[in-house]
């Protein structure tokens, strides 16, 4: 990609020229210049591309709402995209559980099991449930947030044999992230 700079003819330079290329000036006050898009009438689209539509129509929704949320405001600082864009990157971009920490933690009530969770904007929330071997539920609840990435859960109940942990994040958009650590 070619990159002009301090051109005095294309700087500020916005709309058509001619049939050919489109030209605009993004937040960081570059000169975009692009091909012009062509739209044919009657092309068909495939599902894939059918189901990708309406999740961006969705992410253009949720973003419409959240644009004015302080977290995207931020996070667009200083870059060349607006709260609108980051909020739309943040509704294609789930929660991940990295890591499901059971260290502290033999079964007894009272310990601390950690989870790091990570996601491009915030994790809203984490919330973690053991299971005994049959998956029936002992207890679950949230877990509080010890850091940017970490957050930990104390247990209230006493687990005995194997146990399954899930742990679940959500990000603003309400996305969700899971995984699970098995003790023995």
């Amino acid at each position: 990609m070619a990159r002009v700079r301090k051109n005095m003819a294309m700087q500020g330079l916005t709309g058509l020229l001619g049939d050919q290329f489109l030209m605009r000036t993004d937040k960081a006050g570059r000169t975009i210049v692009s091909s012009r898009p062509v739209f044919k009438e009657g092309r068909a689209f495939s599902q894939a591309q059918a189901d990708h539509q309406e999740a961006f129509r969705e992410a253009a929704l949720y973003a419409k709402g959240a644009k004015d949320l302080e977290v995207y405001i931020r996070k667009a600082e200083r870059t060349p995209q607006n709260a609108y864009n980051i909020a739309v990157a943040d509704w294609f971009s789930p929660p991940e559980v990295k890591e499901v920490d059971l260290s502290e933690w033999d079964g007894q009530a009272g310990q601390v099991i950690r989870v790091r969770a990570l996601d491009d904007v915030k994790v809203e929330r984490v919330e973690v449930a053991l299971r005994d071997a049959q998956g029936t539920v002992l207890e679950q609840g949230p877990a509080q947030a010890a850091d940017e990435s970490w957050w930990t859960y104390t247990t209230r109940a006493q687990a005995s044999g194997a146990t399954q942990v899930l742990a679940t994040a959500w990000d603003l958009p309400g996305h969700s992230g899971q995984l699970t650590a098995q003790t023995t």
